[in-house]
């Protein structure tokens, strides 16, 4: 039996099973989830561009994103995080996110109008909103860094300006995603890759010890044996194009059931 169904006979699924962090620290994030509700909305928008650094999978396969777990970490109150760019005080490699969201129950038409909440770690791999515990020794539980939201424009895009995600032990580089329809009713928890190898973006940000990149890839965790991508990184992989002194963009594209 898979570990993901293994866990969803367990319950053991989605934002309401917060009493997973307690076993599973930042670095052993499950794969698994299914959702919670939350409702207040607002839209906006950025741009960015880039040369090319690596790509993903955008398939024209017109099936659910696979679900995973929101993690040790979710946002606690995401509807008061409505804004799009992230940054704050995070200092790192500038980094655009654009993500659109696709319908399959309208042959994977764009869907207008979708709340969609993004949250990951610095560059030093630190959680905004957590921390003076065992999961994570920082104490950051008074701030709200690399997370916020944004409605789907018409287009079903949302673009989030913030800087490259760091990595900690365990995982790979990733992005969280909460996605809920118009009405706050939530549609898909799930996770964003990134793609690998000698001159992907992760390698390239990671070596930029001037942007305060300090760990390199000693230690990290690629996809493959990622615990979260290892069984579902091809529908998850994203795109990713630019350069360390110009800033990366990625694109992705996430399918739900709208």
């Amino acid at each position: 039996m898979k570990r993901k169904e293994f866990l969803r006979g367990l319950g053991l699924v989605g934002i309401g099973s917060l009493a997973i962090p307690i076993i599973n620290s930042c670095s052993t994030d499950d794969d698994s989830s299914d959702s919670s509700t939350d409702t207040d909305s607002s839209s906006g928008s950025s741009s960015g561009s880039g040369s090319s650094s690596g790509s993903g999978s955008s398939s024209g396969d017109c099936s659910v994103t696979s679900s995973e777990t929101a993690g040790p970490f979710p946002t606690i109150s995401p509807s008061s995080l409505v804004k799009s760019d992230i940054t704050m005080d995070r200092t790192g490699v500038a980094f655009t996110i654009k993500i659109t969201i696709k319908n399959t129950n309208a042959s994977c038409a764009v869907l207008k109008d979708a709340i969609v909440d993004i949250w990951h770690c610095d560059k030093d791999g630190y959680y905004s909103e957590y921390g003076g515990t065992s999961m994570q020794s920082v104490n950051y539980t008074t701030v709200h860094f690399l997370r916020g939201r944004q409605t789907t424009d018409s287009n079903g895009l949302v673009t989030f300006t913030s800087i490259f995600p760091g990595w900690y032990s365990g995982r790979a580089t990733h992005i969280h995603v909460h996605i809920y329809n118009a009405s706050g009713t939530s549609l898909l928890v799930t996770q964003i890759a990134f793609p690998e190898g000698t001159n992907s973006a992760v390698v390239l940000v990671n070596a930029s010890t001037a942007n305060g990149y300090t760990k390199g890839m000693s230690g990290y965790t690629y996809n493959a044996s990622d615990n979260v991508f290892s069984d579902s990184v091809a529908n998850e992989l994203s795109t990713i194009t630019g350069s360390v002194s110009e800033g990366f963009v990625l694109t992705h594209t996430i399918n739900v059931a709208g």
